[in-house]
């Protein structure tokens, strides 16, 4: 079952033949606020509109789960230094307004068998709304 995906870079879902999913999503959402001096009194506060949003989550990439971990990494990492942006979609809802950038990525190679091949890694994500 589709949990949800990043655009067509990765799809997050449960099924008998392949776990793929995500954890310690985070979203953060602020505003830009401008300070002017005056003198001899505190300084004025003026909102100056939205900060772009970001969201940061982790990824568990193993090959016991029917995932194939440095193909998922190589795919992910292209991604990145090509600059694609995608729509976050979890739960049939898209997250924000806008489409995501991945502004950092983060791996982690956990269990490499023999002849190298690597079995687990980590994925840590940065993504940033993209306008």
């Amino acid at each position: 079952m589709a949990i949800g995906n990043l655009g067509k870079l990765i799809t997050f879902q449960t099924s008998d033949k392949k776990i793929l999913t995500f954890s310690n999503m985070k979203q953060s959402v602020s505003g830009r606020w401008k300070s002017h001096e005056r003198i001899m009194r505190k300084p004025l506060s003026e909102f100056a509109g939205p900060e772009l949003r970001s969201i940061t989550f982790t990824i568990q990439l193993d090959a016991m789960l029917g995932v194939k971990p440095r193909k998922t990494l190589e795919k992910m990492e292209k991604a990145v230094e090509k600059g694609y942006v995608y729509p976050l979609i979890l739960g049939g809802k898209k997250v924000g307004k806008h489409k995501w950038k991945i502004t950092k990525m983060s791996e982690e190679w956990e269990t490499i068998y023999n002849a190298g091949e690597l079995v687990k890694a980590k994925l840590d994500l940065s993504l940033e709304e993209y306008l």
